[in-house]
């Protein structure tokens, strides 16, 4: 998106000011509107502070919410409101059983008590932004859909010789929107949350409409926590092209690299599919740890596995970790699906990836990820644009998908086949009272692939892949047997004939 110029405010948020390509053009009049709870206030403190920050005099008008509450709201995110002026147009007198006449009362009268109230405000302190909060509760004060419209047109007017950016924050308690405002409205923001069955409340943002502005449209992941809120733009992969050397990086195991086709193809995904126990995870982690030991830096994002678990597994295999995370190669992250919005996760592979350097990058696992997403064809959205730019960043990226069942009939939560530049499936087979694992490449769009069907196992050297094994019978059929006298990987070895 554009970068800021001077004629935007910056509204404290960085992701909203890259939705917006910089800010909102100052000047004019925005609604920001949402139920209760979707973060307006907190939108509104923010675009204060950061007008605070840049020496701009900041005016917080309040009909809902009284100075002491906004105080309360800001020290909860470790902000001081030292410096912005706090006006409540509703104090104690005016809430008095003798001051029941209403504020715009009488009728005739065009501009109300509230409206000059504010007019006032802004004449004394001449403020350079100004949020006003809220409208719901002048909806109702001027009881009447006409005398409400004129009093908005009024403020607008007002405003608009005066170079001051207004955020008129809306709760939506009219029925069927507010529609008229929109129309007002230089520009509309809609915050909503939503509450699942299980989880944290699923929060988005949404550019409704700006008049003179390039934005970034759909939903847009926002988060709530303390330090304020925290907006996720909408990954659009063609936003982010780059340009890169095509290679192919091995993944430390040469008879694997064989059957890839000469290793990973950067700018590609691979996906990683098989059983639960078979070996997704470690031989994902070999191929990170060869990267790791060529310089390159990697993110692995683990999903499943608790972190210790995997530390000590890998430990175990000879892969050990905790030299590349002390260092700063390996990002290692371990993420809880049911806190994690889609949105978050796309940005923070992004700046892995743009920021950090990451070369490789791990999705552990798939069907965690998936529990993050509304539905399965929401994550195959997802999930197309933050491949498409991995693949345009020159990336060398791993999927783990987890499938149901050991041996017979395993299936997957989702088909991820048509996005996957390669697929190695992994599978269980029975050989000589042993429950041994195969690997074959059953797809590459990058390299020529082998079509065989190799031993594989974990051991302390950690991943092995035997020669090819020609007398498989039924891999495909989900209940793979071997049956030939081709020597396997625990075979010993055999014995030296001696020549004449």
């Amino acid at each position: 998106m554009a970068p800021a110029s001077q004629n935007r405010a910056g509204t404290g948020i960085a992701g909203l000011d890259n939705v917006l390509g910089g800010g909102l053009p100052r000047g004019h009049l925005y609604l920001v509107e949402g139920t209760p709870g979707a973060g307006k206030t907190t939108l509104g403190l923010q675009f204060l502070l950061e007008g605070r920050r840049n020496g701009e005099k900041g005016l917080y008008v309040t009909l809902s919410e009284t100075a002491s509450e906004l105080h309360t709201v800001a020290d909860s995110h470790g902000w001081s409101l030292d410096g912005i002026e706090l006006f409540e147009l509703v104090n104690e007198e005016g809430l008095s059983p003798s001051a029941e006449q209403s504020i715009l009362y009488p009728s005739e009268v065009e501009l109300g008590e509230t409206t000059r109230d504010v007019m006032a405000a802004v004449e004394r302190l001449s403020p350079t932004r100004l949020i006003f909060d809220s409208l719901s509760e002048m909806r109702l004060l001027a009881q009447d859909p006409l005398r409400y419209r004129r009093q908005i047109l009024a403020l607008k007017h007002f405003f608009a010789s005066r170079e001051c950016t207004v955020l008129l924050l809306d709760d939506m308690s009219s029925q069927g929107g507010d529609l008229q405002l929109h129309s007002i409205a230089h520009g509309v923001l809609a915050l909503d949350q939503a509450t699942g069955d299980y989880g944290p409340v699923r929060r988005h943002l949404r550019i409704v409409k700006m008049r003179g502005v390039r934005y970034r449209g759909g939903e847009h992941d926002v988060n709530l926590d303390t330090g304020g809120l925290q907006v996720y733009p909408r990954l659009i992969a063609s936003e982010h092209s780059a340009d890169f050397e095509v290679s192919n990086a091995p993944t430390g195991t040469p008879a694997l690299d064989a059957l890839l086709g000469n290793g990973l193809a950067r700018g590609s995904n691979t996906l990683f599919m098989g059983p639960s126990g078979v070996g997704k995870t470690t031989t994902a982690m070999s191929a990170v740890v060869a990267a790791l030991r060529r310089g390159e830096k990697a993110s692995y994002y683990l999903f499943d596995e608790g972190k210790g678990t995997l530390l000590r597994r890998c430990a175990a295999l000879g892969l050990p970790l905790e030299p590349f995370i002390e260092s700063g190669q390996l990002e290692l992250q371990p993420l809880d699906p049911a806190d994690m919005s889609p949105g978050q996760f796309s940005n923070m592979v992004r700046t892995a990836v743009q920021v950090r350097g990451s070369g490789v990058v791990v999705i552990d696992s798939l069907n965690a990820y998936l529990q993050a997403m509304p539905g399965a064809k929401f994550l195959l959205l997802q999930m197309h644009e933050l491949l498409s730019f991995l693949n345009q960043q020159g990336t060398v990226t791993l999927l783990v998908l987890g499938q149901h069942g050991i041996i017979g009939d395993v299936r997957s939560d989702l088909d991820l086949s048509y996005l996957s530049d390669a697929i190695v499936l992994f599978r269980f087979f029975e050989a000589r009272g042993q429950l041994l694992k195969a690997v074959s490449v059953v797809k590459s769009r990058t390299n020529q692939h082998e079509l065989s069907i190799r031993e594989f196992r974990l051991g302390r050297g950690g991943v092995e892949v035997g020669p090819a094994l020609t007398d498989f019978e039924g891999v495909l059929g989900g209940v793979p047997a071997y049956r030939g006298a081709i020597p396997l990987l625990g075979d010993p070895p055999a014995p030296l004939v001696a020549r004449s």
